[in-house]
């Protein structure tokens, strides 16, 4: 959310930022509202006012006369307690609204309408060059009895999927992995609820917006299951006020995820590219409100996930996604895509984002700083390893002409020593 005294001061802004992610935004009507709710308050203010200084006029104005003050005062009262449900719901709507307002993107941001307009700014790897007629991975996962989309679909609808013997391993293992590096870089592991109340996917900026993209419980309880651990993890300091001294906080998570794909009938539905759940091992920072610290992070970010790829010797690129693209809470993110040859092409794999104070704004995050003033936080966060498209990668990249697949070594210590799986002496 942003601050509505920075809407007030630049609202041209504010607006530009919105065409740019091609977000439909009326500030005008936003603004007006404001308008109101603050002259209501003042109206309040007085009336209120008003009520403290009669009890002092009855008590001082002769007998005759206080019957009736009584009364005025018992209508004034009335009247006040009627204007502050009136603001109240006032209050109320203008919250709704500006919980609408995209962040305003960085400079850095390109221009675009989708996807397709994102800017390459940087290549690792090349891409492999077979000898022999690569299998994708569900031919792959078919030859060794390591994928079951059929049974999958039978028993939980179509895009979930058994992973089995090797495979399952390997998932387990590429996790494992990931989130090991983490935690000799510093960051605090979490095992985090993937179950979490409506308003914490509004404070992390998922809702409202996304409500189509979410698995969401009854009306009995009012949870919903997320779709990145960012969502709890980003949300473990709601209400409170940080300590300069510990900042920043660093955490780092694994857990399944789950995700609608609402809007993705027809698509991508050989395999398990776009399915309903997964496992993620996601990185999320905390810091002071400093823009330049925040971009340090961001790139720091980056450089984890890709430090992850490379030694798993994974051909990848990374872009700057464009305003089209971006979504409501980011200033700026970069796309992590993964070479992934049934493609023929880069597909996604991480994502990492930074948002300033919007996130931590909507969570009332806040530190002090070293003035003693109380300020709201910076959040990023960024995937490390994610299942099962980085599974789609590893085993279409490595595999070998018998459908076995090699092991980079990185994975070796995770995987019982074993440098390959699959094939005629796999299982």
């Amino acid at each position: 959310m942003l601050d509505i005294k920075y809407i007030r001061a630049e609202p041209e802004a504010v607006k530009a930022g919105a065409a740019k992610k091609r977000i439909p935004l009326d500030l005008d009507a936003i603004l007006v509202l404001d308008k109101e709710v603050r002259e209501a308050g003042v109206a309040i203010d007085d009336m209120r006012n008003r009520q403290k200084t009669a009890s002092k006029r009855i008590g001082e104005a002769p007998a005759a006369d206080r019957p009736k003050l009584a009364e005025e005062q018992k209508a004034e009262k009335a009247a006040l307690q009627e204007r502050e449900k009136e603001l109240t719901a006032l209050q109320a709507r203008l919250r709704e609204l500006l919980l609408r307002v995209p962040n305003v993107p960085a400079a850095e941001v390109p221009e675009g309408k989708d996807d397709s307009e994102n800017v390459e700014i940087k290549k690792w790897g090349t891409p492999r060059n077979f000898d022999f007629e690569p299998k994708d991975h569900i031919a792959l996962g078919e030859q060794n009895d390591w994928i079951d989309v059929e049974r999958g679909a039978r028993i939980a609808g179509s895009r979930n999927y058994f992973l089995k013997g090797d495979l399952s391993l390997l998932e387990g293992a590429v996790m494992r992995y990931a989130l090991d590096r983490m935690v000799k870089k510093g960051f605090l592991p979490m095992s985090v609820p993937t179950l979490v109340r409506r308003e914490v996917m509004v404070g992390t900026g998922y809702f409202p917006g996304g409500e189509d993209q979410a698995y969401r419980c009854d009306d009995r309880d009012d949870l919903v299951l997320v779709g990145t651990a960012e969502v709890p993890v980003t949300a473990y300091h709601q209400d409170e006020i940080l300590d300069l001294k510990s900042l920043p906080r660093k955490y780092v998570a694994l857990s399944s995820c789950y995700r609608r794909e609402a809007g993705t009938y027809g698509k991508d539905t050989r395999g398990l590219y776009r399915v309903h759940q997964f496992q993620k091992v996601e990185q999320v920072v905390i810091d002071v409100a400093d823009a330049a610290v925040s971009l340090a992070h961001h790139h720091d970010i980056v450089k984890n996930a890709e430090e992850v790829l490379q030694a798993l010797e994974l051909p990848y690129r990374i872009v700057n996604v464009c305003g089209g693209d971006l979504g409501a809470p980011q200033i700026q993110k970069f796309d992590i895509e993964t070479w992934m040859p049934s493609r023929k092409n880069y597909g996604e794999t991480h994502s990492a984002s930074r948002f300033h104070e919007y996130q931590a704004r909507r969570l009332d995050i806040r530190y002090r700083d070293g003035q003693g003033t109380v300020r709201v936080c910076h959040t990023l966060n960024n995937t490390v390893a994610a299942s099962v498209r980085m599974l789609i990668a590893l085993i279409e990249n490595h595999q070998e002409s018998d459908g076995s697949v090699r092991l980079p070594k990185a994975l070796w210590p995770y995987m019982d020593g074993r440098e390959r799986i699959g094939g005629a002496t796999g299982r």
